[in-house]
């Protein structure tokens, strides 16, 4: 008996099972949440099916053990019970069904949005474009290049590949897409909390596949406008913050010099 109830114990601490995530991320966009939630319904689901499974097992084993060659007296055409073990499977089924239904048309939905990025992957690196803009972000091979978007706001991608198949991947966010040549592939995300998040190709495509990463910077909208003035127009902008500088100390009033008179 005890090795019946340690054997699934123990397969449940070396799993290494997190709980309530179950070895899932939060997610740090509201698509990424929706999925995190629907992997915890999943997770919760299998337990309790495999839990009650379990103790069916357990039962018929101490129940009719030792019990030498006399079979157990068999039961059929158990409408109530058929009924049960047929109609409740199907039903679970639908009820997945529905729930990955609703989270993937979060995934696939495209609402209008004033920010778009335009990400084009190539052997082996990225490169971000700001249309309307003159904001263009490259790195290559060991150059790790940054897509800094605003929070709480949609952001619409349009990713492509310049050459072979790679695959847009941000582990933070829950979420990856393949990058195709020839092949256009949008998607909408809406991070909900600033940071630097990590991302890299998931497709093994050629000699450099291992080092192509790349930094998604979610920052607040005063933040995003400034860079994207920055970056778009980097002479501009150096020469308005020199002259801000300059008008703020000239405005910084200056201390009379004293005058000392003769004994």
């Amino acid at each position: 008996m005890r090795r019946f109830v340690a054997l699934p114990l123990a397969a449940l601490a070396l799993s290494g099972c997190t709980v309530p995530s179950f070895g899932a991320h939060k997610g740090a966009t509201t698509e990424s949440s929706s999925v995190y939630h629907l992997w915890q319904g999943f997770s919760l689901g299998a337990v309790i099916i495999g839990g009650f499974v379990t103790v069916l097992f357990v039962y018929a084993i101490i129940r009719f053990r030792r019990r030498g060659d006399n079979i157990p007296r068999q039961a059929q055409y158990h409408l109530p019970a058929e009924v049960l073990y047929t109609v409740v499977p199907i039903l679970v089924v639908f009820g997945l069904f529905a729930a990955t239904l609703v989270v993937e048309n979060k995934e696939v939905a495209n609402p209008k949005t004033n920010v778009t990025v335009d990400v084009n992957a190539f052997q082996w690196g990225w490169k971000f474009t700001y249309p309307g803009t003159e904001t263009v972000v490259i790195g290559q091979t060991t150059q790790d290049p940054t897509m800094v978007i605003p929070v709480n706001t949609n952001i619409h991608i349009n990713l492509t590949s310049t050459d072979v198949i790679h695959g847009f991947y941000v582990e933070a966010f829950n979420f990856s897409r393949y990058a195709l040549p020839g092949v256009l592939n949008q998607f909408t995300i809406e991070a909900v909390k600033t940071g630097t998040f990590h991302g890299q190709c998931t497709q093994l495509c050629g000699l450099y596949h291992s080092i192509m990463f790349f930094n998604v910077d979610v920052v607040t909208q005063s933040q995003y406008t400034a860079w994207l003035a920055r970056t778009a127009n980097p002479t501009a902008f150096a020469a308005a913050a020199k002259s801000t500088k300059q008008q703020t100390s000239s405005q910084v009033p200056t201390k009379p010099a004293s005058s000392h008179g003769d004994n």
